[in-house]
C-alpha cells in the first residue's frame, strides 16, 4: 500500500461544523422521496457535499430521532448520558482514591505496628 494512503488511514475523523451538518441533513430530508432509501440519498448526496455517506446516514437518522419520526434516545438524551458516564467514572476513580488514602491512615495509625 502507498504510504499516501496509509497517512489518510491513520488521521482523526473530521469535525463538521453544526451549520454544515445541518445544512446536509436538510437537504437529504428535503430529497428522500428522490431516492429509495437513506442510505442511497446519503451515498448520492455524500461527494457534493464533502461529507462520508455513513457520517451523513447517521446524521440523518439522530435528525429523525430528534423530530419524533424514529424511536431511540435524543441528542439531548445522548449527551446527558455522555455527562453521567463521565461523572460516574470521576467519582469511581475519587472513591478508589479514598479506599487508598483510608488504608495508607489505617496501616500509619494501627498501634501494633509500634
Amino acid at each position: 500500500m502507498p504510504l499516501s494512503f496509509l497517512r489518510k488511514m491513520a488521521t482523526m475523523p473530521k469535525k463538521y461544523p453544526a451549520e454544515a451538518r445541518d445544512r446536509a441533513v436538510r437537504m437529504v430530508i428535503d430529497r428522500l422521496s428522490e431516492y429509495p432509501s437513506i442510505y442511497a440519498a446519503c451515498k448520492a448526496l455524500a461527494p457534493k457535499l464533502d461529507v462520508g455517506p455513513e457520517s451523513l446516514r447517521r446524521w440523518v437518522l439522530q435528525a429523525q430521532v430528534d423530530t419524533g419520526e424514529k424511536d431511540g434516545p435524543t441528542t439531548t438524551e445522548l449527551d446527558e448520558l455522555k455527562q453521567l458516564r463521565a461523572e460516574n467514572r470521576d467519582l469511581k476513580e475519587a472513591n478508589e482514591i479514598l479506599k487508598a488514602a483510608s488504608i495508607f491512615f489505617a496501616r500509619e495509625l494501627d498501634p501494633r505496628r509500634r
